[in-house]
């Protein structure tokens, strides 16, 4: 895909695609304790760079990955079982937004379609965006259909109607589709490395959130900000989205 020169801050998507956790939700410190706790369970501890490594990753994969990472290939059914039991609990407990999250959504509501696209389980990502007052705001959810199997390589075509997860673009195409746009009229919103891929991939126009990964270029990113309650992100969001303010007189204070 070739990425307009544009900067991104001067464009009008016409749809919005957010990443659940670590995006709108804080929920990737939930992943690092429940996987810290699958692990501990077993008689293991985390392997140093660990996080990083599973950040973005679907269970699935992380709970092989945490199965290889102890050298126990035969725990990883157990270990990925584990490690959904303990974030579904975590998460149900404290289900906290990312700071600007809110606002921003709240801005973009109503000016055109909205949807998430998360590799996580549906009840957790449907769940965590009620408990937070969000889950109204989004038109569409994709999850992936099922677990990533051995034999999908990242150019792999996908089982007829399956929805494979990040870095597959599967996510991201089907939710563009489900909003009636077309890929490069879209924008995706994402904290990790595997998310920018899968949404890069899909053809979406990328801005990453949180702190910048290791290689310094944002994976790809079209921008990356701080957080999302960046001053001039949140401009953009009530000056630059097509559609009218669905609440004009809010979110005209400080940011």
């Amino acid at each position: 895909m070739t990425t307009p020169v544009r900067p991104l801050l001067d464009w009008s998507p016409e749809a919005v695609v957010f990443d659940c956790d670590g995006t709108l939700m804080d929920s990737e410190r939930h992943w690092q304790e429940a996987r810290r706790r699958a692990f501990r369970s077993f008689g293991f501890k985390a392997p140093p760079g660990f996080a990083e490594q599973a950040k973005g990753v679907h269970y699935a994969d992380c709970g092989r990955l945490m199965a290889e990472a102890v050298r126990k290939p035969e725990l990883t059914a157990d270990l990925t079982a584990a490690l959904l039991d303990h974030f579904l609990s975590l998460v149900a407990d404290d289900p906290v937004t990312m700071p600007g999250a809110v606002e921003l959504v709240r801005l973009l509501s109503g000016r055109l379609p909205l949807a998430v696209a998360s590799n996580c389980p549906l009840e957790v990502v449907e769940e965590s965006l009620a408990r937070a007052g969000l889950r109204e705001r989004f038109q569409h959810v994709v999850v992936p259909s099922g677990a990533p199997r051995e034999t999908d390589g990242p150019e792999g075509a996908p089982v007829a109607g399956a929805v494979r997860p990040k870095p597959w673009p599967d996510v991201y195409a089907e939710a563009v589709r489900l909003c009636g746009v077309r890929p490069g009229r879209a924008l995706a919103v994402e904290d990790s490395l595997t998310g920018v891929e899968s949404a890069r991939r899909a053809g979406l126009r990328v801005l990453g959130v949180g702190p910048r990964p290791g290689d310094g270029d944002g994976g790809g990113a079209d921008l990356w900000v701080t957080s999302l309650d960046d001053p001039e992100l949140l401009a953009w969001a009530r000056t630059r989205v097509v559609g009218p303010d669905p609440d004009p007189g809010r979110g005209q204070g400080p940011v």
